[in-house]
């Protein structure tokens, strides 16, 4: 909690097609979009961004539905802070810690 809201993180998973030159193109456009909307890569075709609050996921979920490609798998998902630090990411064998909570919180 911060402040009295709940912070929420948002996933997005996609797995898109790279045939030919367009389908690469949009690739790159999807990927550029995230990475400028705050989305930060957490691996291969997953990236995520810290929010707020649940309304503040809302709006990016709602923002990307708007960039989405033409082709290709996206999914989204909301969890909460709690829930993410319930991650195990593990590097081989070792296990590492998850990715924290932005220092600061901006406000627009």
């Amino acid at each position: 909690m911060f402040g009295g809201l709940q912070t929420m993180w948002v996933i997005v998973l996609f797995d898109l097609p790279t045939d030919d030159k367009w389908m690469r193109k949009d690739y790159t456009h999807f990927r550029k979009f995230l990475l400028e909307d705050g989305f930060r890569m957490m691996q291969y075709s997953v990236y995520m961004r810290h929010s707020s609050s649940e309304e503040n996921a809302q709006v990016h979920a709602r923002r990307i539905k708007l960039h989405l490609p033409p082709d290709g798998e996206v999914r989204i998902i909301k969890i909460t802070d709690k829930q993410f630090g319930r991650i195990e990411v593990f590097y081989g064998k070792k296990r590492r810690p998850i990715e924290t909570v932005p220092a600061q919180l901006s406000f627009f």
